[in-house]
C-alpha cells in the first residue's frame, strides 16, 4: 500500500510518473518486512513479486527476542504488531530501553529504537499502552516522550477492528525530528471513521478521517490547531505529572458552570453502587414467569427514559449473587452506550455493566436527574474526571465526584414539565416517521408485467474503501449512499437494487453522475417508459428479499428479479400516485425537523440549567 501511495502521489497533471528508473530500483531494495511465520513470510514475498519486487526483502525473523537484525534501521515504519504475548510472558534479550515481557510494550520500544535519526512510525496499540500504571507501560511512555519520540496519538473507537477484535486501540505518531521541535504532545479523538462499529462495519456518512489528516499536517507545518473539534495540546511537563497517560481527557481544562443554582457531588446527595454479575451467567437464566427481572444494556430503548420490562430473568439464587434495583432507581450504563442513564419502572436485578443510583434523600425529581446525567456537559465532565485512564468505562467513585446543579424541587418540577411537553410533541411526531411506509393501493384492472420485461440489469462495479477518493459523486451500495468518490460511471438517475447480505432486495434511486458498487444491481436500460419513483416504491413494497437465496448470507440474481411481476399502470396514474405520495412525504419531513427543533429545545432546558 505505502508503494503504491508513492507511485500514485508521483504524477504529473497529465497522470505519468515523475518517478525515474532510479527511485523505482531504490524502491523495490529498500522496502523490508520482518514476520516471524514462514507461511506468511512466503505469501508476503509473493505478493511484493506480483507488485514488481524481483528480490523481496521479506525476512523470517523473531522481532522481540533475536538481535540478528537489531542494528538495522529504517526511515519509516507503519506497523500493527500481533500484540498477543504467550503465556509465560517473552524473554527478550538486555538491548531494549525498558524491561519488559509484554508483546505490546516490546513492540513499540523496538520500532522507536529503529528508526533513524529523522525517522518516522505509526503504530497501532491497544488502549492499554496508553494509561496502564504497570511500570513497564510507565516507562515506555516515559521513554517516547522525554527522549522525543512522540509527538501525536490519535484516539480511535473501540470496535474499529471488528469482527476481528472489538478492542480499544489508538495511533502512536513518532517523528524524532518534529518531536524535538515541540514541547506538547497532540492528541486527536477520532469518533467516527466512516463506518459504523457493529460487526459488519458498514460505511456511515461524516467520516473525520480527512480532518484529522488535516489537523496532523497543519500541526506538522507549525499551524495553530488549538480550539479545533476534538483537539487536546498538552505540555511534554503536564504528561510527566500524570504518569505520562496518553489520555486526551487527562489535560483538558477544568470547566467552569455559572449556574443560579449550588452544584453538589452526586455522591452527596445519592448513593452510588455498581451492579454484580453472577458467573457464569448462563446458568442462573431461566424461563420461568417467577424469575426475577435481569436487566440488560438491550432492554434500554434510544428513545425512552425508561426501562419498562426485560427479555431476560433469572433465579432467585442468580439474583442473591448480584444486585437489587427497585422501581424508581435509576442505573447508568458503564461501558456500552457510555453513561446513558435509565429510570426502572421495574423491579429487578442488574450486572456489572450498570451502576445504580439510589436518590435516597429525595432531593432529585427523577426525570430531572436522569435529563441531567445524560446532558453533554455530565459526559465532558466524565471524560475530563476519567481514572485510571479507562474514559469509556464509568466508576462508582467517578460519579460520586461528578458535580450536577440542584435547583428547588418545585423548580425541578417546572423543568420536567416544560421537558414533558416538548417530549409528547417529540413522541407524536416520531410515531408519524416510524409508521410511516409508502404503498400504493393496487387497483384490479392494472396490467401486470415481469420485471425483465421493465428493465435490464447489470451488477455494479467493484470500489473497494482503500481506492475511494473523497469527491462530490454519491457512491451507491445495496443499502443506499455508502460514501462519495472522485469519479462516476453512471450518467442519469436509476434503480439500485441490493445484490447480497443483509439489503438484499432493497430498492433505491440513484442520483445523476454516481458510482453503483458490486454490491447492488443496477438498471441500464429501461424497455418501457416509467416513473422511477413508482418502480422504486413497488420493488419494496414487492419485497424482492423474499426471493433471495440463502447461503452464508442472502443474495439475489438478475434472473430471479427478472421472473418477479409488478403491477404496471399507465404512466399518468403512476405520476398521479407519485404526487400524492410526494405530498405526504413532505408532511413525514416536516415531523422529522419537528423532532430536531423539539430535541434541541430540551438541550436547550437543560443547558440552561448548567448556565451554559
Amino acid at each position: 500500500s505505502a508503494y503504491n501511495f508513492i507511485k500514485r502521489t508521483n504524477l504529473d497533471e497529465n497522470g505519468k510518473s515523475t518517478l525515474v528508473a532510479d527511485d523505482m530500483t531504490r524502491m523495490t531494495r529498500y522496502f523490508a518486512g520482518y514476520d516471524i511465520s514462514p507461511d506468511m513470510v512466503r505469501l508476503s514475498r509473493v505478493n511484493m513479486y506480483l507488485h514488481g519486487f524481483t528480490t523481496p526483502n521479506i525476512s523470517e525473523y523473531d522481532t522481540l527476542t533475536s538481535l540478528d537484525k537489531w542494528d538495522d534501521a529504517f526511515d519509516v515504519i507503519f506497523s500493527n504488531p500481533p500484540f498477543m504475548t504467550p503465556k509465560g510472558g517473552i524473554n527478550p534479550h538486555n538491548r531494549y530501553q525498558v524491561s519488559a515481557k509484554r508483546a505490546e510494550v516490546l513492540f513499540v520500544d523496538y520500532i522507536a529504537e529503529h528508526l533513524n535519526p529523522t525517522g518516522r512510525a505509526a503504530i497501532i496499540v491497544p488502549e492499554g499502552i496508553v494509561f496502564q500504571s504497570q511500570t513497564a507501560y510507565k516507562n515506555l511512555r516515559k521513554m517516547l516522550v522525554d527522549n522525543n519520540y512522540l509527538y501525536g496519538v490519535i484516539s480511535l473507537p473501540a470496535g474499529v477492528f471488528n469482527p476481528y477484535s472489538g478492542v480499544k486501540t489508538s495511533i502512536l505518531l513518532l517523528d524524532r525530528t518534529l518531536a524535538k521541535k515541540r514541547d506538547s504532545i497532540l492528541f486527536v479523538k477520532v469518533n467516527n471513521d466512516g463506518f459504523d462499529l457493529g460487526a459488519q462495519r458498514r460505511e456511515i456518512k461524516g467520516s473525520e478521517l480527512p480532518n484529522v489528516i488535516n489537523i496532523f499536517k497543519d500541526y506538522q507545518q507549525g499551524v495553530s490547531v488549538e480550539g479545533r473539534d476534538n483537539v487536546v495540546i498538552a505540555k511534554k511537563s503536564e504528561l510527566a505529572g500524570q504518569d505520562y497517560i496518553l489520555i486526551a481527557e487527562r489535560y483538558k481544562k477544568s470547566v467552569s458552570f455559572n449556574s443560579r443554582w449550588p452544584l453538589v457531588s452526586i455522591g452527596e446527595t445519592c448513593e452510588v453502587e455498581r451492579g454484580a454479575s453472577p458467573r457464569p451467567i448462563s446458568a442462573f437464566i431461566t424461563e420461568d414467569p417467577e424469575g426475577i427481572n435481569w436487566i440488560k444494556i438491550g432492554d434500554g430503548k434510544t428513545n425512552s427514559l425508561f426501562i419498562d420490562s426485560t427479555e431476560e430473568r433469572i433465579t432467585k439464587e442468580g439474583a442473591r449473587k448480584s444486585r437489587f434495583v427497585k422501581k424508581g432507581d435509576l442505573i447508568l450504563s458503564n461501558s456500552m452506550s457510555y453513561g446513558r442513564p435509565y429510570i426502572l419502572n421495574i423491579d429487578g436485578c442488574v450486572h456489572d455493566g450498570w451502576l445504580i443510583i439510589h436518590n435516597v434523600k429525595d432531593l432529585f425529581n427523577p426525570i430531572y436527574l436522569c435529563y441531567v446525567l445524560g446532558s453533554d456537559t455530565i459526559m465532558a465532565e466524565y471524560q475530563r474526571l476519567a481514572t485510571g485512564g479507562v474514559v469509556n468505562n464509568l466508576n462508582s467513585e467517578l460519579v460520586r465526584n461528578c458535580k450536577i446543579p440542584l435547583p428547588p424541587l418545585t423548580v425541578q418540577e417546572e423543568i420536567v414539565a416544560e421537558i414533558e411537553g416538548y417530549q409528547k410533541i417529540i413522541d407524536g411526531a416520531r410515531q408519524v416517521v416510524e409508521n410511516y411506509k409508502p404503498i400504493i393501493n393496487i387497483d384490479p384492472s392494472w396490467e401486470t408485467v415481469k420485471l425483465g420485461d421493465v428493465f435490464k440489469l447489470s451488477s455494479g462495479k467493484p470500489l473497494p474503501t482503500k481506492d475511494r477518493e473523497e469527491g462530490v459523486f454519491n457512491v451507491y451500495g445495496g443499502n443506499g449512499i455508502t460514501g462519495s468518490h472522485s469519479q462516476y460511471f453512471v450518467d442519469n438517475p436509476t434503480i439500485v437494487i441490493g445484490r447480497v447480505g443483509e439489503y438484499c432486495g432493497a430498492t433505491h434511486i440513484t442520483s445523476a453522475k454516481c458510482w453503483v458498487t458490486d454490491n447492488a444491481l443496477m438498471a441500464t436500460h429501461y424497455y418501457l417508459k416509467v416513473d422511477l419513483r413508482y418502480l422504486c416504491i413497488i420493488l419494496n413494497q414487492l419485497n424482492l428479499n423474499q426471493y433471495a437465496k440463502v447461503g452464508g448470507q442472502p443474495s439475489i440474481s438478475q434472473t430471479t428479479v427478472y421472473e418477479c411481476s409488478i403491477p404496471f399502470p399507465s404512466l399518468d396514474v403512476q405520476h398521479s400516485i407519485i404526487n400524492s405520495i410526494e405530498e405526504e412525504m413532505s408532511i413525514i419531513e416536516q415531523n422529522k425537523r419537528l423532532i430536531e427543533i423539539f430535541q434541541q429545545k430540551i438541550k436547550d432546558k437543560i443547558a440552561e440549567v448548567w448556565g451554559e
